[in-house]
């Protein structure tokens, strides 16, 4: 199989907030996206650390290997402690990741927290990862559905993230996802997914014609509909061309 090429665009804004704690950035065939959490002190340390760890890793070698993702996701995580203990003012500065791998035949993807990858094939969604915070606990037992997740009291409460004093778990693919012609991916911070549905997400899609075109009607329709003091919020998209 012949690589395809995957066509990109990058949307990020501070929102409501004085200061955009989100990063992103692609390279070497690897997109990645992070949200530093705010009110820890230096969330937008962490998650530019852990944007430039993973391009880092990157640019040594492809991260499609499972092995070879789950390092790199380490590496972020020991970086970020190391900035920790070098700057005391950074000691409690935590982040979210989510990260796309591909050599144009296949992707791997990976995440920890609630920065989310979704995968479209045939405008539809295919696959989306889970969050990992106590709404979605709270949907893996029943208690809550999915759609309830947006807006949960709960929503902020992470049971994972990068620069935290627990062992790194992060969520990767079971297996590598052969691309066809016509997929496409969003990788997007919860200041995102909060205020677009799935369902606007394929409309948006089904409309638009590039990468850049979907992610500002997207964020149109966000803009609409968020709070004067809403959180910052990125996205990358990429179409497999």
């Amino acid at each position: 199989m012949n690589p395809l090429t995957l066509v990109t665009a990058t949307l990020s804004h501070p929102g409501g907030r004085a200061l955009n704690e989100d990063a992103a950035g692609h390279a070497d065939g690897c997109w990645v996206l992070a949200d530093g959490l705010g009110g820890h002190g230096g969330g937008e340390v962490a998650a530019q650390i852990a944007v430039d760890t993973l391009l880092a890793a990157a640019a040594q070698g492809p991260l499609t290997d499972p092995e070879a993702l789950a390092q790199a996701l380490l590496a972020a995580d020991v970086a970020i402690h190391t900035r920790q203990e070098a700057d005391p003012r950074l000691e409690r500065m935590r982040t979210t990741v989510v990260v796309l791998a591909s050599d144009g035949c296949a992707a791997l993807w990976a995440h920890v927290g609630d920065s989310r990858l979704y995968h479209f094939r045939d405008g539809r969604i295919r696959f989306q990862t889970a969050d990992h915070s106590v709404p979605q606990a709270l949907v893996k037992a029943g208690e809550i559905t999915a759609a309830e997740v947006r807006f949960h009291e709960d929503r902020n409460r992470l049971l994972r993230t990068l620069g935290n004093d627990k062992d790194l778990r992060p969520t990767l693919a079971e297996t590598l996802l052969p691309l066809a012609t016509g997929d496409a991916f969003l990788l997007c911070t919860d200041g995102w997914w909060e205020y677009v549905t799935e369902p606007e997400m394929e409309v948006a899609l089904a409309k638009s014609a590039s990468p850049a075109q979907w992610l500002q009607t997207m964020a149109t329709g966000l803009l609409r509909r968020a709070p004067m003091d809403h959180d910052n919020f990125t996205a990358i998209a990429l179409f497999v061309a």
